[in-house]
């Protein structure tokens, strides 16, 4: 029989707003930091074997993020999904919501990672890398990542589901479990085991495969499980009417989030013509820009979570308190990263890049890139706000349309500054406008659409 009771952490349409809001966010931030420390050490550690093979994680790297474009439809499936079944008091159509989800993610995940092994090799060479090593090394790093992509997909439908349900503690227990076993494991196999960038991949597909076991445990099995019942393979049809309808959620979303990794792989092309230190750096500021999205992603997947149950439920004024709330936090959060990145440069710098430490050019350089990037944070952060209180009334399209149009921009404006005398620094300043325009855009949009319906 299918209920909730005991088995829903928290019901979002009731108590206090910022309370709850936290509550949901900050699980799922603290699992977007643990998943940046892993990614910060494994370049850590790379970056002691040598700068070409952070150049090769750094570009195979963008592959698995292309691979995030098809995984929203899953994971968006099951929070607008789940979450606005549950304001509606639905339980059924909860359920139906996460096992479409989580059947549509397997699929995927299965066809994209036969797509990425088979087609690796061209897919490196689009960079033209100089140094021929640093392209065998991110083809086989990109062939070995391939293999976990599955378990990524379907985990990440489980915690749509999970999070959806008010429950944001239990996928953040099991991914910080896997991301402490990587962290663990990947030294030992690059350097006491001898294995380098592909003992890096292989401990990542083991993590990987490790917290799909314990999620697919989770959902049937622990306390606060988003149903009291789940049965993976009762009832599958391929098509229904909640398969169409939660594609036509996460379509626009899913385009949103394969066009901006396809346009970063242009643009790291363009990075790869001033040489593997550049992409170098690249990777590593990208990283410490991540900073923004762990807990921008934390607060947006929470804010998708409690505007779709409230919006269900029909508690619009609750909605509004909600998004201001998360608004204040998120630009405050954004002052914080741009500060850290403008003055905090150089001892980032001298972490990742001990082989270059006395140079002051390339020190020079990897300064200037970060402050470029620090212009953007407060209003990348207003983008998390924005998109995410469209999608959780189902409003997938507005913040896709801001986004898309606005990293269109990206590639020939890139392109044109390259060829200035700013060279690879015109290509990061072009990154940096358009990520501030995007959060502009989507911000002017919900605003504009709120104030108007209100009048209305």
């Amino acid at each position: 029989m299918l209920c909730d009771g005991d088995f829903v952490k928290s019901d979002l349409t009731q108590g206090n707003i910022f309370a709850t809001l936290l509550r949901l966010a900050l699980p799922i931030a603290a699992s977007q930091a643990m998943q940046m420390a892993y990614n910060l050490t494994d370049m850590f550690w790379l970056g002691r074997v040598s700068s070409e093979a952070l150049a090769a994680t750094g570009a195979a790297g963008l592959f698995t993020w292309l691979a995030v474009g098809l995984m929203m439809v899953g994971r968006i499936g099951a929070e607008v999904g789940v979450s606005q079944a549950r304001g509606r008091g639905d339980i059924v159509a909860a359920y139906d919501y996460s096992r479409n989800a989580l059947y549509i993610s397997a699929v995927l995940g299965v066809a994209f990672a036969v797509f990425l092994f088979v087609f690796r090799v061209p897919l490196v060479g689009f960079f033209r890398f100089e140094e021929a090593s640093v392209a065998a090394d991110a083809a086989l790093y990109t062939g070995i990542t391939a293999f976990g992509l599955p378990a990524v997909y379907i985990t990440s439908a489980i915690t749509g589901s999970f999070v959806a349900s008010g429950n944001s503690r239990t996928p953040f227990l099991v991914t910080s479990g896997g991301l402490i076993l990587n962290m663990l494991l990947t030294p030992i196999m690059i350097f006491p085991l001898g294995m380098g960038v592909f003992g890096a991949a292989v401990s990542s597909v083991a993590s990987q495969t490790v917290v799909l076991v314990i999620s697919l445990y989770a959902i049937k099995r622990f306390r606060y499980r988003p149903f009291a019942e789940y049965r993976f393979f009762e009832g599958v049809k391929p098509l229904t009417k909640t398969t169409k309808e939660i594609f036509s959620l996460a379509l626009p979303v899913s385009l949103e989030n394969t066009l901006w990794p396809l346009l970063t792989i242009v643009t790291t092309r363009i990075e790869a013509s001033f040489g593997a230190i550049a992409v170098s750096i690249s990777r590593v500021g990208i990283q410490v820009e991540s900073l923004s999205w762990l807990v921008g992603a934390g607060f947006g997947a929470a804010l998708t979570a409690f505007v779709g149950q409230n919006f269900g439920a029909g508690e619009f004024l609750r909605i509004k308190k909600g998004v201001q709330y998360a608004a204040f936090s998120l630009i405050a959060w954004g002052a914080f990263v741009t500060l850290f990145m403008w003055f905090g440069a150089g001892a980032v710098y001298n972490l990742f890049f001990p082989h270059y430490r006395d140079y002051a050019e390339v020190r020079s350089l990897f300064i200037t890139h970060m402050r470029i990037l620090a212009v953007c944070q407060i209003f990348a952060n207003m983008e998390y706000v924005a998109a995410n209180a469209f999608r959780g009334k189902g409003r997938t399209i507005p913040p896709s349309i801001a986004s898309i149009s606005s990293n269109m921009i990206r590639v020939p404006l890139a392109f044109f500054l390259s060829l200035t005398p700013l060279g690879v620094l015109g290509v990061w300043a072009a990154i940096s406008f358009t990520a501030g325009l995007r959060g502009v855009v989507v911000s002017v949009w919900y605003i504009f659409e709120f104030s108007t319906r209100q009048k209305s």
